[in-house]
């Protein structure tokens, strides 16, 4: 089993609002979306665009109800920005995280992708990277890791994600391979690697050593199909309902979570599903996701 001194659960609140469609949950409010992320017996969160900026103002806020800011995504332009852009806005989001507790900062190369576009389609319209931005990039990452973690004690790792430069389980590898242990590690994301084709159980096996945050998200293969098929976009499938908690879709868990437990993995793991509140309701779909977890795990 899990030790609970090491392994935290969180989830994210964008199963209440949606950062990049911010029609989708509009009408929840931050203080809802926190009260029922702790009723549902979640400790952890990452940072929705509804969240007080000032951290006094937020750590008030949670630590009425018992819940601490675990990660916060942060797009990078490292092939499309200067460096020194991408890096003072970085120090500005590892000063919030630092002032917030956290130890992890989530980075995603947002450059060339094609995740937030409403009309292009997902599959088969993704940048693939040359050699020398490989090197860009992989140098960018250490670059930026380094101060993360030798300046605010925040570690960086790489959310790999559909429709931008790190997608496959062979662009992920690159990324690993070019980059330095110490200062870049990997965000596991169960959901992302199944959408795209990749075996999430030979994904966490394989980079075990280097992932500090998971997050537990499942698919529907239905919908994804659809959503090849039909040629839709990344936030097109969300509506459709691509995603979904952990235990609800067609991912077999109990391999994952033990690959996990055997290398005594430290950190969160977070319940991160993108769907439409309307369609499916975040607390009870939160309260859910926790009894699956609690069954699982042990946790």
């Amino acid at each position: 089993m899990f030790d609970k001194n090491k392994v935290k659960l969180g989830i994210a609140p964008i199963a209440w609002t949606n950062d990049d469609m911010p029609d989708l949950g509009k009408e929840n409010t931050f203080e809802q979306c926190v009260s029922e992320m702790a009723l549902a017996g979640f400790t952890g969160s990452e940072v929705g665009n509804k969240y007080p900026k000032d951290p006094e103002v937020l750590k008030k806020a949670l630590d009425l109800r018992g819940i601490s800011i675990c990660n916060q995504w942060f797009s990078s332009f490292i092939l499309t920005k200067p460096l020194e852009e991408v890096e003072a806005e970085c120090r500005a989001q590892l000063a919030f995280l630092k002032a917030m507790g956290a130890k992890i900062i989530g980075f995603s190369e947002q450059s060339y992708s094609v995740q937030g576009q409403m009309d292009t389609p997902i599959f088969g319209h993704k940048y693939v990277l040359n050699d020398i931005e490989w090197e860009q990039l992989c140098a960018g990452l250490n670059y930026l890791g380094k101060i993360a973690k030798e300046e605010y004690g925040i570690s960086l790792t790489y959310h790999h994600h559909m429709g931008t430069v790190v997608q496959s389980a062979e662009e992920t590898r690159r990324l690993m391979e070019g980059t330095d242990p110490e200062y870049v590690s990997l965000l596991f994301d169960s959901g992302h690697f199944a959408y795209c084709g990749e075996d999430p159980l030979e994904m966490v096996t394989t980079w075990i050593d280097r992932i500090k945050h998971v997050h537990l998200k499942d698919i529907r293969p239905e919908v994804v199909a659809e959503v090849k098929a039909e040629d839709k976009s990344f936030l097109q499938g969300v509506r459709m309902g691509a995603f979904t908690i952990s235990g609800d879709g067609c991912i077999d868990f109990d391999p994952i979570f033990k690959v996990l437990e055997e290398h005594d993995y430290e950190g969160y793991m977070l319940v991160e599903a993108e769907q439409d509140p309307a369609k499916a309701n975040p607390l009870e779909y939160a309260i859910r996701a926790r009894r699956f977890i609690a069954e699982k795990t042990g946790l």
